[in-house]
């Protein structure tokens, strides 16, 4: 096959850290091609790169595209190259409508006047390629992040892209809404547009890529032909972390105690439509040492459940009552949820869990400044003692606690959000969705972590789409459907037939 990308020795330095340390890629024309590794291992850094967001000069070694030496000077020569990069966090204006974000900066013009005809009939064109059935005026804000992702596939081909890079397109997506753009990617490549997939997804990079690059602490470690070999999840694995993962979840001894938190009778309304009931008649309880599951579709109700148990994070109307060891507890507000023992891990870490622009030392803090601080004034220096010791224990890969934390890999900046809440010292934890959007190796530690909170006697409540995540982890599994608890099982009964014939007969 023609040879459409080579990426020679490619360089990047940062200050304190080489992200990546002679990198080498190749990307035949016509091909999907994955590029996977742990968060923090440069793959990001490699496309904003190739994409011209660090421009020619700012690293070292050589690109070459269609066979020529490519030093892009910004993300606009990127582009008008057909180099087009969708990034995680989707670059969509909410309040403009569909035609308009597919155009912006390219707009269909005459005499220097939009043509609104041409473009809402070129908009036409691009929703029905990516299988879109929307009015061409229909606001961003809202359609489901499925469709704004479709949006900006869209908004790649109305600039003739011919090398798509999409990081992480189906981390937050449901499963249905996944394989959609999956089947569409197929399609794209039947089109013959060249793709680049950044994913930690291994069933997804199986189902649809030629070749897989494996990255690792900023260098190839490996490239494997999936047209002429198996691809191995296993092998994948011990490539991206240097290690066997022959067990996905770490063992743990369970030892469970007495009920730490119960939630009797628990009702939620929507903040904005009135009428609707988002959590319905909720019990549930979470004994000392227990990993307890909610698994669920997408709109289940657990997000909202677990926020509005927390503080009455979301909803209205909310009735029902919580109780500590035994005792009614009073969680109207975050404080008091915080002074009940209650912590709550966010599914959007960076909008809810975290402040990106502060480093990593303000972060861990937040939840608890009364413990480094006297008199209502904060000491500088035991904040540090306290940062740089979860730093380490929890091994956060970063040189320094004074690190922005918009600056680490999700991995990383997950587990600022948990050493946030164990230095709250609760004594539940909720977590939700707490290794979304992170790979392999980061979330065998994060599972540690979650093991060693129930060894520690804590109660955790874990939310998560990934039914072996929950299987592997949980001790008790609650099942939620339509934001009613449609049944219980042990994690040693549970399996994803049963979960899912409890949902679908409920």
């Amino acid at each position: 096959m023609t040879v459409l990308l080579e990426m020679r020795a490619i360089t990047k330095t940062f200050p304190g850290v080489k992200a990546l340390d002679r990198v080498n890629l190749k990307v035949s024309q016509g091909e999907i091609h994955a590029l996977v590794g742990e968060n923090g291992a440069g793959k990001s850094t490699l496309m904003k790169v190739l994409s011209g967001v660090y421009p020619a000069g700012d690293y070292t070694g050589e690109v070459y595209y269609e066979g020529k030496l490519a030093e892009f000077a910004d993300i606009s020569d990127s582009e008008a190259r057909g180099i087009i990069i969708i990034h995680q966090e989707l670059a969509l204006v909410p309040l403009l409508s569909i035609a308009e974000n597919l155009f912006l900066g390219n707009e269909c013009t005459s005499y220097g006047v939009i043509n609104w005809r041409a473009t809402n009939r070129r908009t036409d064109i691009l929703l029905e390629k990516v299988g879109l059935q929307e009015s061409t005026s229909t606001l961003v804000d809202t359609l489901g992040v499925g469709k704004q992702q479709l949006v900006e596939i869209a908004k790649a081909l109305s600039k003739d892209v011919q090398l798509l890079i999409l990081d992480e397109p189906t981390a937050a997506l449901s499963e249905a809404d996944s394989q959609a753009l999956l089947d569409l990617m197929l399609e794209l490549k039947q089109q013959g547009v060249t793709q680049i997939m950044i994913s930690h997804k291994l069933n997804e990079v199986g189902r649809v890529a030629d070749t897989v690059t494996v990255i690792r602490d900023g260098g190839t470690v490996s490239t494997i032909d999936a047209t002429r070999e198996k691809l191995s999840e296993d092998r994948i694995v011990h490539d991206m972390v240097g290690r066997d993962m022959a067990h996905r979840y770490p063992d743990r001894e369970c030892r469970i105690g007495a009920v730490l938190l119960s939630v009797n009778n628990w009702n939620v309304w929507h903040c904005e439509h009135r009428e609707r009931q988002v959590v319905t008649g909720v019990n549930l309880t979470v004994r000392a040492g227990e990993v307890v599951g909610i698994a669920g579709l997408m709109g289940a109700g657990r997000t909202e459940l677990a926020m509005s148990v927390f503080g009455q994070s979301y909803g209205r109307n909310i009735n029902g009552y919580v109780e500590m060891r035994g005792q009614t507890v009073d969680v109207s507000t975050v404080n008091k949820a915080i002074d009940a023992g209650l912590a709550y891990v966010p599914e959007d870490r960076k909008s809810l869990g975290l402040l990106l622009e502060e480093n990593i030392q303000r972060n861990i803090t937040l939840a608890n400044l009364s413990e480094v601080s006297r008199h209502s004034v904060i000491i500088e220096a035991k904040e540090t003692r306290v940062s740089e010791a979860y730093r380490e224990t929890l091994n956060i890969r970063t040189p320094s606690v004074f690190q922005r934390v918009a600056n680490l890999s999700g991995g990383n900046q997950q587990k600022v959000v948990l050493t946030k809440w164990l230095f709250a010292n609760p004594e539940v934890l909720i977590l939700d969705e707490p290794t979304r959007g992170i790979d392999v190796g980061a979330k065998f530690e994060i599972y540690e972590i979650i093991n060693g909170l129930a060894d520690q006697g804590k109660g955790v409540v874990m939310i998560s789409s990934e039914m072996p995540e929950i299987l592997g982890m949980c001790d008790r599994i609650y099942v939620m459907n339509e934001g009613q608890i449609v049944g219980e099982l042990s994690g040693d009964f549970a399996n994803q037939e049963r979960i899912m014939s409890l949902i679908v007969n409920e």
